[in-house]
């Protein structure tokens, strides 16, 4: 369910906000086939969208925040569509989710959570000044600039000192494009060039993302996994109809236990 947490704590010391983050896998929920267990157990599809069983959804998001010590509805999760909008969040949805690739707070207690199954879960957190967000960064989103987009709705509200984690996505070595659609995206992020296993044209979005935090003097670190070779993960690209896993930041309240 939980498969990696990181806890992050500010320079101030005790008594601060600290930030938790954490990454799901497809262990622990309850949707059958084609979102289960690679060994065909209830699997912890977190998606909304993608023809799972709604009251399932429920149930598997109802787990994660429950995992994290919250109610389900503050774990938040906007409808992304591969674009760079960003939404400032202060608690739970009223009505329907909003349309956006990533999500800030300055709010205690509210789970932002990114959906992915190959795109680039990107956790955000300023911990010193109360700032946490989450982005989307698929191909489209990475080369239209959502995870700089983010980055700077959180300094506009106030983060002096931002750190980045990037969870699994798809590799390079397995995100074969056609040839003038690499061109395309490496021409603003040479970074994200790259060739699969066998030297066709491919994509390393992660890369390109990586290449965009440095420019923008945020502190990453990049946690390993590619979503195609790794059966605890969804993966699009390699199943086609597939569940979601999520990244999630969660900015805790001074003195939290959580």
């Amino acid at each position: 369910m939980i498969a990696w947490t990181e806890r992050l704590e500010g320079r101030a010391g005790p008594g601060a906000p600290v930030v938790d983050l954490a990454l799901t896998d497809r262990v622990g929920g309850s949707s059958p086939a084609p979102y289960a267990t690679a060994g065909g157990a209830g699997g912890l599809n977190l998606g909304s969208h993608v023809g799972d069983d709604p009251a399932l959804v429920v149930a598997n998001r109802t787990a994660v925040a429950a995992a994290l010590g919250l109610p389900t509805d503050r774990l938040v999760v906007a409808n992304q569509v591969h674009g760079a909008r960003v939404v400032q969040v202060d608690g739970p949805w009223v009505g329907a989710p909003a349309d956006a690739d990533a999500l800030v707070t300055t709010s205690t207690e509210l789970a932002l959570a990114v959906l992915v199954a190959d795109c680039v879960p990107v956790l955000l957190a300023a911990p010193d000044d109360g700032v946490v967000a989450v982005a989307h960064a698929g191909r489209p989103g990475m080369a239209a600039g959502v995870v700089p987009a983010a980055v700077s709705a959180m300094r506009d509200l106030g983060a002096r000192h931002v750190v980045a984690r990037l969870g699994p996505s798809v590799c390079g070595r397995c995100y074969e494009v056609p040839l003038d659609l690499r061109e395309q995206v490496a021409a603003s992020q040479p970074a994200s060039r790259t060739v699969t296993w066998t030297g066709t044209p491919a994509l390393d979005v992660a890369a390109g993302v990586l290449q965009q935090l440095a420019e923008l003097d945020v502190p990453v670190r990049q946690l390993p996994g590619c979503t195609r070779e790794s059966d605890s993960l969804y993966s699009y690209r390699r199943d086609g109809r597939t569940g979601r896993f999520a990244g999630v930041a969660v900015l805790r309240s001074a003195g939290s236990g959580t």
